[in-house]
């Protein structure tokens, strides 16, 4: 024992060989393109809303603008039955060479696709399913990125090595967040505002007359980081020509030890089925909701719940990436010494035990007159049946009664109020202090009648709101704000970056060591499809619904933090299953016994 302890801290301290370096320089270079591409959609999402969902009310607008985010993630495992398939069949280098065509192209798309002003409903129609190809093509990326650098890796550093492949989603998120910052600043520093326009081309008039206008990024800017993709497919194209086969698959392909129908094998018996269950309930499930939460989740609060600037956000989490980049490698090589179940189980029970308080820190730092604000009592009085459940993945439903336009005024002002009901018949009422507005029934009123009725509940309730301290429009001037990416010397910036930073930490606890963890459950002959399918359900549903379904719990709880209650249930339900059924010591497992002993 004493002699093998020694030889692999030997083996740890060696450098990397240059065959290991364009192993990992090579599957991780091409992995970041492909999650920027991916990400590029999600670090837009509120901008791109308001291009194709314009027609509906801007509550609403958001959570399709997220669902549209999360249509990727749900075909995810799909894409991961599919190419997880092929990758055990036909090989890890094929596999990669398809799923970076079909991201690439599916990006470049949506930087020329018409907005809804232009094509109507069927401009929102093809950006969903453009971001469902995106979706197959990385259900179909991750598994084989993740299971070529572990068949090369040596055996007692392989939590090290593959955390270099868990580093490229972050890193894709922080390109795509530069190469955005460095556009917008360009855009919007040379080009004029533009108008708003409606369906008929025709400018949108404010309450006053004067026309709707808006950045010139916002208009048209938001495009040319889609299309600049195109470069980086290239690249990546490049570099994927160039690589090698995974030694281990090409040694069983000549054996003729491949996997003839990898799904069946791999789902198809209780044996190799209860590893997939294990993997995604006990460990896949929890790491995506805090990955979500700490990334994306965060930019979205940020942004649209505590109204920091988009410019500005993306600077703050741009920050905090970069200085918890590093920690994807610290808990990757921490895994290979203790194991990879203790530090993803403490993750998540961190994450159980902190967000509260750490996204109540978030809006104290970065908006403190809105913190301060929420303390006045708000409360909403509504007939029993007058109100909705925000949330219509299907569009099909329309918030017109007196208690929804309530709401959703007071979500849009980030405020937190209680629900009463009161008499049956009667119009919902806001009550601010002691101030009550009457809404109003959109669906009883038209034209003139409708537009005078919004324009007094509109302007009433946020006379009563500007009174109670709430900061809207341009009155605030204690949020945080970035005028560029290095702006951030000064105790509020800094302390908002610090408290974004604990979260991306977060992050890489659960992440760093997952995807050793999944490649030593299951056998190099269905270990592209066992693993995918798993990760990309964890990560594609489990994670890719949390921004739109906290923000619609948010919403109908009339409380801006509700919605964490989502993550912090599923994070508990991963530390419960993880601590009772995921194996230990798998960082000590021969990966190839199995297939030797066939």
């Amino acid at each position: 024992m004493a002699d093998n302890a020694v030889n692999v801290g030997h083996v740890r301290a060696r450098p990397m060989t240059r065959e290991e370096k364009k192993v990992i320089l090579a599957s991780s270079a091409g992995t970041i393109f492909e999650w920027y591409d991916f990400y590029l959609y999600g670090s837009l999402a509120a901008i791109i809303g308001a291009q194709f969902f314009t027609a509906f009310p801007e509550a609403t607008r958001n959570v399709f603008a997220l669902l549209a985010f999360a249509a990727g993630f749900l075909v995810r495992p799909f894409g991961a039955l599919v190419f997880g398939a092929v990758g055990d069949k036909v090989g890890r280098k094929y596999t990669f060479l398809v799923t970076i065509l079909i991201m690439g192209i599916s990006t470049f798309i949506v930087g020329l696709l018409p907005g809804y002003a232009s094509w109507g409903i069927a401009a929102p129609i093809l950006l969903i399913a453009l971001r469902m190809l995106q979706g197959l093509a990385l259900g179909g990326e991750y598994g084989g990125a993740a299971v070529y650098v572990a068949e090369h890796a040596p055996a007692n550093r392989r939590g090290y090595y593959t955390a270099f492949i868990q580093t490229t989603a972050t890193l894709g998120l922080l390109l795509s967040l530069i190469v955005i910052l460095i556009v917008q600043s360009y855009v919007n520093g040379n080009y004029p505002m533009q108008p708003v326009l409606d369906l008929s081309g025709n400018a949108v008039l404010a309450a006053d007359g004067t026309p709707q206008m808006i950045s010139a990024f916002n208009a048209w800017g938001w495009r040319i980081p889609f299309l600049g993709s195109i470069v980086l497919l290239g690249i990546s194209l490049y570099i994927r020509l160039q690589m090698e086969e995974s030694p281990a698959f090409k040694k069983m392909k000549e054996e003729g030890r491949t996997s003839k129908a990898p799904m069946k094998e791999a789902f198809g018996t209780w044996k190799n089925g209860r590893i997939a269950l294990i993997a995604l309930f006990g460990l896949t499930a929890g790491q995506a909701v805090v990955w979500y939460s700490g990334q994306f989740y965060a930019l979205f609060f940020v942004q649209n719940v505590v109204k920091v600037d988009s410019f500005s956000a993306n600077v703050f989490i741009a920050w905090a990436l970069i200085l918890g980049t590093g920690g994807f490698l610290f808990f990757g090589g921490l895994s290979d010494r203790i194991g990879r179940k203790p530090i993803i189980l403490a993750g998540c029970l961190l994450a159980a035990l902190t967000y509260f308080p750490v996204f109540k820190g978030i809006t104290h730092i970065a908006n403190p007159a809105l913190y301060d604000a929420q303390m006045v009592p708000v409360k909403v009085t509504h007939a029993p049946d007058d109100c909705s459940f925000q949330f219509n993945p299907t569009g099909t439903a329309k918030f017109t009664s007196s208690c929804d336009i309530a709401k959703a005024a007071l979500a849009k002002a980030s405020v937190n109020y209680q629900s009463d009901e009161g008499a049956a018949g009667a119009p919902a009422t806001v009550s601010v202090g002691p101030t009550q507005i009457a809404a109003y029934d959109a669906a009883s009123l038209t034209g003139p009648a409708l537009a005078a009725e919004k324009a007094r509940f509109e302007g009433a309730l946020n006379t009563a709101l500007g009174e109670a301290g709430y900061p809207l429009g341009g009155q605030n001037a204690t949020v945080a704000k970035a005028n560029h990416f290095f702006d951030i010397f000064t105790v509020q910036k800094l302390s908002l970056i610090a408290i974004l930073t604990y979260l991306i930490l977060l992050v890489t606890m659960v992440y760093g060591p997952i995807a050793a963890a999944l490649v030593e459950m299951f056998p190099t002959r269905i270990r592209y499809s066992g693993l995918s399918l798993p990760y990309h359900i964890g990560n594609g549903w489990f994670g890719g619904l949390l921004p739109a379904t906290a923000f619609a719990i948010s919403a109908q709880t009339g409380n801006i933090y509700a919605g964490l209650w989502y993550a912090i249930t599923v994070a508990v339900m991963t530390l419960v299953i993880g601590t009772l059924f995921v194996p230990n010591n798998t960082h000590k497992k021969d990966i190839f016994a199995d297939d030797h002993a066939r």
